[in-house]
């Protein structure tokens, strides 16, 4: 009866490093500069980063004043022939109260308060804040909770969020940073753009897995 071959061949790379015996702590990783590890060295300039970087990626920005909001997302919906509309029961979202002037220009508009997770598979666009906006790569990113649903962004045709000036982090390693101090709810969606695979003979499809459109209205 022959032993596990996998024990063999760790013997070996053992044996390759100098090492008689596993090792009784993981090793630390090596540090790296700052310079190398970050893009992105200030915190000047960030939206005009993101606002590149996303429509690099398809995404949809258009900076806007937050008097202009709810117009703007009705007249974005309109567009894209979106009638039912789930929302985050987020602080700006319930401050503007969206909800109800969503439905005052014909919308059929719902917080995620007041409906199912089954339910969001009929809607036809989902709208969010976002807790953070990577600069160095487009990337929008939202932690999940009560409040906020990650089928808001996950499972309807069209996804629009807003972005606050203070969501802007220059780069990855700040986001992990935030991430570790504000927590990560259920989990954390990353967005950089619309959905895309490109499974079937190497041709890009965009929204089989989710939103074929995402729009994010920058808040000047």
């Amino acid at each position: 009866m022959t032993g596990d071959p996998s024990d063999d061949v760790l013997a070996r790379v053992r044996r390759a490093l100098g090492r008689t015996a596993p090792l009784s702590e993981p090793p630390l990783p090596p540090s790296i500069d700052e310079p190398i590890a970050r893009l992105v060295f200030s915190d000047i300039g960030l939206p005009e980063l993101f606002h590149q970087r996303a429509t690099e990626m398809k995404m949809l920005v258009e900076p806007v004043r937050v008097d202009e909001l709810p117009e703007k997302i009705a007249a974005f919906l309109h567009d894209n022939q979106c009638n039912r509309i789930m929302l985050s029961a987020t602080p700006l979202l319930e401050q503007l109260n969206l909800v109800a002037e969503l439905n005052s220009r014909g919308f059929h508009a719902t917080s995620w308060r007041d409906m199912t997770a089954d339910a969001a598979y009929d809607f036809d666009a989902g709208v969010t804040e976002v807790d953070y906006a990577v600069a160095e790569t487009g990337t929008l990113v939202i932690r999940h909770r009560p409040e906020h649903g990650r089928l808001l962004s996950l499972v309807a045709v069209a996804h629009v969020t807003i972005v606050q000036p203070r969501d802007f982090l220059p780069d990855l390693i700040d986001l992990f940073d935030r991430l570790h101090r504000d927590g990560t709810g259920s989990g954390v969606t990353l967005i950089s753009g619309p959905s895309k695979t490109a499974d079937i003979e190497m041709q890009t499809v965009t929204g089989v897995h989710g939103p074929n459109v995402v729009k994010a209205f920058v808040l000047a």
